[in-house]
């Protein structure tokens, strides 16, 4: 089990010096990987028909865009691993993050992942163009298309949201770059087995074991082995308050699940400064056997 954290976008956005103090000393204190959301913009959820999710970001909620942070983090980190958790890639033209992504990998020295998932704003999606109803169809399509565009001298492509003809991008990534899916439902898991090197839990401990169970078994039926399939669990601190020792008996717990990786959070408990989120880190890396 590898354990790395997510970035507390919402608490220390808008500092370059928060971020990078914040992952340097996550990777001098052996963390495997740092997790960024993602959103673009956030919505105003009152008056809104349909309703927007509780989930879903407001206007309020800063956010650094992932792609952007990584590729000012590879300048200043060495082993760190970069993991978008994740990138709403239905929202974005397909071609454009290929070259992106590819960029951030090349520069990072292979260090990024690629976590993707539909979203649930859909103000979002209005806001840049795309359509919300078929966010699942086209992030079905999007994940071999990446894929290709990251492989192949040349693609040519038609598609049912995608269109390229005779085109290449280079430079291409120098390794491969692992995609992983996200999400709750049961479409997303069918979707991570049938084409995802690894899912992203979301949603609560609980719930996010319950995922796993199912997504084995659907990896078991198409004949993958569970052993290859990287599972990230986010882990939640906020479902009965800041508890340290129950962060700690939570983190076993997920690992004698079969969790590949499990992300800490350092938000949500009540921390004012960087200085504070870093000292939980330390914290925390004093506790938890990270692995070779």
């Amino acid at each position: 089990m590898k354990l790395g954290v997510s970035f507390p976008q919402v608490e220390l956005a808008g500092s370059a010096a928060a971020l990078s103090q914040f992952t340097t000393a996550a990777e001098d204190l052996g963390y495997d990987h740092v997790l960024m959301y993602d959103h673009v913009v956030g919505a105003v959820h009152r008056d809104r028909t349909p309703a927007l999710p509780e989930l879903a970001y407001t206007e309020h909620d800063p956010f650094h865009d992932p792609l952007v942070s990584f590729a000012y983090l590879a300048a200043l980190t060495t082993r760190i691993r970069l993991v978008t958790g994740v990138l709403v890639l239905p929202q974005r033209q397909t071609v454009l993050v290929a070259r992106q992504v590819a960029d951030v990998s090349i520069l990072s020295g292979g260090r990024l992942a690629l976590g993707v998932g539909v979203g649930l704003n859909y103000v979002e999606y209005d806001a840049l163009g795309e359509q919300f109803s078929t966010r699942g169809a086209r992030l079905t399509e999007q994940i071999p298309y990446l894929r290709r565009l990251w492989t192949e001298d040349v693609v040519t492509f038609s598609g049912k949201f995608d269109q390229i003809d005779r085109a290449a991008l280079n430079p291409k990534p120098r390794m491969q770059i692992p995609i992983y899916t996200g999400g709750w439902s049961e479409a997303a898991f069918q979707r991570a087995v049938a084409l995802a090197d690894g899912f992203i839990f979301a949603g609560g401990n609980d719930h996010s074991l319950a995922a796993w169970s199912r997504v084995q078994q659907l990896l078991q039926e198409s004949g993958r082995s569970p052993s290859s399939f990287a599972s990230y669990f986010n882990l939640h601190i906020d479902e009965h308050g800041p508890d340290r020792q129950r962060t700690l008996d939570t983190i076993s717990r997920l690992s004698d699940a079969g969790a590949t990786h499990i992300t800490a959070s350092t938000f949500g408990q009540g921390f004012t400064h960087v200085g504070e989120h870093v000292d939980y880190l330390e914290w925390l890396a004093t506790h938890v056997d990270q692995g070779p």
